[in-house]
């Protein structure tokens, strides 16, 4: 994978994590897997101090031709065969009894799965930089717009009158819990992988737990109680983790696409020179952002379902299971890289029209607020009676295209309960919110106002 080897992965991607796996840096990776298990193994009585120096001195990417290495991957069935073999040579040619203790009771699933561990340590954090940046976009946007009564839609038709406020909150407390479930499951899955042939480290005799011990301390990673070969879940669960993500992300985009559509117009992405144009038409701004996230949100699912498929592994080392991780994993935390982030500019540049949003309320001529006079009849005619009344008082007000008020006012069915001024203030739709102020204040009071809580 290459960063900048298509024209869109700018802007569907995030180059900061795909420049933790590109070829380069998953071979240095790698190679300081190689690096620390030379010097773990020396500390641990396994292999000569000697030889840690001419191993640790050739353990540089930039000494190895990445094109090289790959093209050999072809025959050896994956990268590790012919970077051990690079390795081992550079090494000769410094030290030949140090080349003998290069990679030394390792499997190349060791080193391939630990450079992975590795590259998802660096590469998610970035992911969830950008979730919290959405998330106190969103914060700011509840506690901004906490008053600003607008239509809450149902199956895409208007319903009941909500706040943008409410709508927000909604969002951040989705970012919020996206958020700590992705860092949970960076950290379950920052654990070495070391086991060996078949996972017993049977090479290094009685000092393999030992070993085990000093290289998850030099990488900074967690030593397993056995090794994870054939196990998958971590890494799964953290496929998992950033499906949501994503989804989360796609599920904001999607609001924000439809609030922006031209009919409705109630939040836009804020106009940036040359950005959301169109190659024809001069008035279009489009979305981007909101693009973005939700071409992110119908890739992953597919992603994260090969990585679930992937589990499946045979005995102690997998056929075929694994291989199809190493593509599918990396490419998902771009993909949900660019779909967080895109998220949070979304977010961040969002211009509200509030008086858009009070002349949609209206457009419905009342009959959004027709729950609030039939729960006010409720109480005199009973809830199946009350609702019949005020669903038909709704169909003629269609029919004749006037207010619900009017025709409400003309029922004496609904006047012999209710009288004018009663009529007007259930129609009121911000006397009808609930306990929508109640929900923001409780989404911002345990994020911290516009922050967000501790994972």
């Amino acid at each position: 994978m290459r960063t900048g080897a298509r024209l869109h992965d700018r802007l569907l991607g995030e180059p900061t994590v795909a420049a933790q796996f590109t070829d380069h840096t998953q071979l240095q990776l790698m190679l300081d897997v190689e690096a620390a298990l030379a010097d773990a193994e020396a500390t641990s009585g396994v292999i000569p101090a000697s030889c840690v120096a001419p191993i640790q001195s050739a353990a540089k990417a930039a000494l190895y031709d990445c094109a090289a290495i790959a093209a050999a991957a072809v025959d050896a069935g994956n990268v590790v065969i012919p970077v051990v073999r690079h390795l081992t040579a550079r090494v000769a040619a410094i030290d030949a009894d140090a080349a003998r203790y290069v990679h030394w009771g390792a499997t190349s699933q060791d080193i391939l799965d630990t450079g992975l561990v590795l590259q998802l340590r660096a590469a998610v954090p970035t992911i969830l930089a950008h979730l919290a940046r959405a998330q106190r976009a969103a914060a700011g946007q509840a506690r901004r717009y906490a008053d600003a009564t607008m239509p809450g839609r149902t199956w895409l038709q208007q319903a009941t009158p909500i706040t943008f406020g409410l709508k927000a909150a909604g969002w951040a407390d989705a970012l919020d819990r996206t958020r700590r479930r992705v860092a949970t499951a960076l950290d379950d899955a920052l654990v070495l992988q070391f086991g060996g042939a078949a996972g017993t480290l049977a090479a290094l005799g009685s000092h393999g737990l030992a070993v085990t011990d000093a290289l998850a301390a030099r990488l900074g990673l967690r030593a397993p109680d056995s090794p994870w070969h054939a196990h998958r879940d971590r890494l799964a669960q953290l496929a998992c983790a950033l499906g949501v993500a994503t989804g989360t992300a796609g599920k904001i985009a999607r609001d924000l696409s439809l609030l922006a559509q031209t009919e409705i117009g109630e939040a836009t992405e804020r106009p940036v020179a040359g950005r959301g144009g169109s190659s024809t038409m001069p008035q279009k701004r489009n979305p981007v952002a909101a693009s973005v996230a939700l071409a992110a949100a119908l890739r992953a699912p597919g992603l994260v379902a090969t990585m679930l498929g992937a589990m499946v592994q045979e005995h102690e080392r997998g056929l075929g299971g694994w291989q199809a991780e190493w593509d599918t994993l990396p490419d998902l935390v771009l993909v949900s890289a660019g779909g967080a982030r895109a998220v949070a500019d979304a977010l961040e540049s969002l211009s509200v029209d509030t008086e858009r949003m009070r002349a949609n309320l209206d457009a419905s001529g009342g009959t959004l607020l027709a729950e609030s006079v039939a729960m006010a009849l409720a109480e005199s005619l009973g809830t199946r009676e009350a609702h019949a009344c005020v669903a038909a008082a709704c169909r003629r007000a269609a029919s004749e295209r006037r207010p619900l008020a009017d025709v409400l006012n003309d029922d004496p069915v609904v006047t012999r309960h209710l009288d004018q001024a009663e009529i007007a203030r259930r129609l009121s739709p911000d006397h009808y919110l609930g306990v929508a102020h109640a929900f923001i204040e409780r989404v911002l009071s345990r994020l911290g106002g516009t922050g967000h809580a501790d994972a």
